[in-house]
């Protein structure tokens, strides 16, 4: 049980991704939820007991040092045994380890229970981004790295944000109990964010539950805390918080966007429709492999641009979008991906950057091939 607690308390204390991490430059923040501050009123409280500890230890140690040495005299007693002692030095170490229990315990148990949540975000690790779905609201979204390029290549200078801005943070109301379910569609990635004091794996083929209830509306920021890959560096956490009100304006907002387009999956798309919306999602899900010029990076990520092999196979294309390439770092995008958002972006695949292929893939017939 002490065990997460001593992990989270030494990964918050030696980092500065979010804000008020470090405050004076040592401690782990004391955050914005009731759970976060329980976690840091325990830190202190056993700080504090180490603390005295070592001040008698040490204290007795060097004091015996100075008060014996051997160049006053001292010589040194010989005994085998002392009941007594042994008694008192067992019994004291006990009473304080099951008095750094007690709050443990308490706190351990209101940490693990995620309970009569009043939403449900379940987070999906992908190399190397987020996707929340908003349960039982038909709201979902992936969330990017959205640093310029121009300031991890060195060419401009790096801000505050460096590494840890997203171009979709999530949004969760202010005094409401959300539920996080977390599992990854690739390898191990952990979710963590220092203020929420929620630091949790998201396994492949495994669910995991974590909960939280944010005290104060702001912007909260973490990354991936397990290491994941190439871009495990690349992988930030945004977590913006708002009054119940506008929380809910926002996801009335959003339901309506995703309805909208879901309707226009009847409908045909023209050619530059499809162009715009497919480089939408091209930025959004693609880039970060294949590089936003199509160029990829072999052989781990083929090029997109000039790929004549790929261009002279329209279905293959498509079977490697819709269902990945196993043993590969493609991933399947049939549950990923509407057939508005596959359809535009194949389209833009085979269209862009010189390929003119002229192919047009209407989302109609993404959603029939999705069906079968």
């Amino acid at each position: 049980m002490r065990k997460r607690l001593v992990l989270m308390a030494a990964g918050t204390a030696f980092t500065g991704l979010s804000q008020g991490v470090l405050a004076n430059g040592w401690n782990m923040p004391a955050g914005v939820t009731d759970v976060s501050r329980e976690i840091h009123s325990l830190h202190m409280i056993i700080f504090w007991i180490c603390v005295a500890i070592g001040i008698v230890v040490f204290g007795a140690m060097f004091y015996s040092l100075y008060r014996y040495r051997r160049s006053q005299g001292a010589k040194a007693t010989q005994f085998h045994e002392h009941t007594t002692v042994e008694i008192i030095w067992t019994v004291i170490p006990l009473l304080i380890l099951v008095g750094m229990a007690v709050p443990a315990t308490a706190t351990l148990k209101t940490m693990y229970d995620a309970s009569e949540a009043d939403l449900d975000v379940m987070v999906t690790g992908q190399q190397w981004r987020w996707r929340y779905d908003y349960l039982g609201e038909e709201v979902s979204f992936i969330s990017n790295l959205a640093t310029p390029r121009a300031q991890i290549e060195g060419s401009d200078a790096k801000d505050d944000t460096y590494l840890l801005e997203v171009d979709e943070p999530l949004v969760l109301p202010t005094g409401r109990k959300v539920r996080l379910l977390l599992t990854s569609d690739d390898v191990i990635h952990s979710w963590w964010v220092p203020d929420l004091a929620v630091k949790q794996d998201a396994v492949p083929g495994f669910v995991n539950e974590n909960w939280v209830r944010i005290n104060e509306p702001g912007i909260y920021r973490g990354q991936c805390a397990e290491l994941c890959g190439r871009d495990h560096g690349f992988m930030p956490v945004v977590v913006k918080a708002v009054e119940p009100e506008q929380f809910d304006t926002w996801l009335a907002q959003r339901k309506e966007a995703a309805a909208q387009e879901a309707m226009g999956v009847d409908r045909e798309w023209s050619r530059e429709e499809l162009m715009e919306r497919g480089e939408q999602v091209y930025g959004t899900i693609c880039a970060s492999c294949h590089q936003p010029d199509g160029s990829g990076n072999p052989p781990t990520f083929p090029a997109l641009a000039g790929n004549q092999a790929l261009l002279d196979d329209r279905e293959g294309h498509i079977d490697t979008v819709v269902n990945g390439v196993s043993g590969s770092a493609m991933p399947a995008f049939r549950s990923t991906l509407n057939p508005v958002e596959i359809a535009a972006v194949i389209t833009y695949e085979r269209n862009a950057w010189g390929n003119e292929t002229g192919d047009v893939i209407q989302p109609s017939a993404m959603a029939e091939q999705l069906s079968e």
